[in-house]
C-alpha cells in the first residue's frame, strides 16, 4: 500500500551480515531482536503501525513476523529512526 513500509527484525540483528539481511549499521544493530522488541520502539518513536506474521523471504524457515509503518519518507530514515529507540529498550 502506498506510504507503508514493510520492517522485518533481522534488518537491526547484529548477529547478520548485510548481505543476510540487516540493514542498519552494527553501530544500530542489536543482539537478536524479536517482533515485540521492533513493536515497543515503533510505539516509542510514536509511529502508526500493524504488526503480520509473516516472514522475511531470505529467512523463511523463521516466523519473525514483520510490523508495516505508515511511512511517506525514505525507508533508511524510519530504519534510523527505529534503530535509536530499539537500541534503548534492549
Amino acid at each position: 500500500m502506498k506510504g507503508e513500509r514493510i520492517i522485518y527484525p533481522c534488518y537491526f540483528n547484529s548477529a547478520l551480515k548485510r548481505g543476510q539481511g540487516r540493514r542498519v549499521a552494527l553501530s544500530g544493530a542489536v543482539s537478536d531482536p524479536t517482533l515485540a522488541d521492533l513493536e515497543r520502539a515503533a510505539k516509542r518513536a510514536g509511529l502508526v503501525f500493524r504488526s503480520e506474521q509473516k516472514h522475511f523471504p531470505a529467512r523463511w524457515w523463521l516466523k519473525e513476523g514483520r510490523i508495516v509503518v505508515t511511512w511517506s519518507e525514505s525507508k533508511e530514515k524510519l530504519l534510523r529512526k527505529i534503530a535509536s529507540h530499539l537500541a534503548q529498550g534492549k
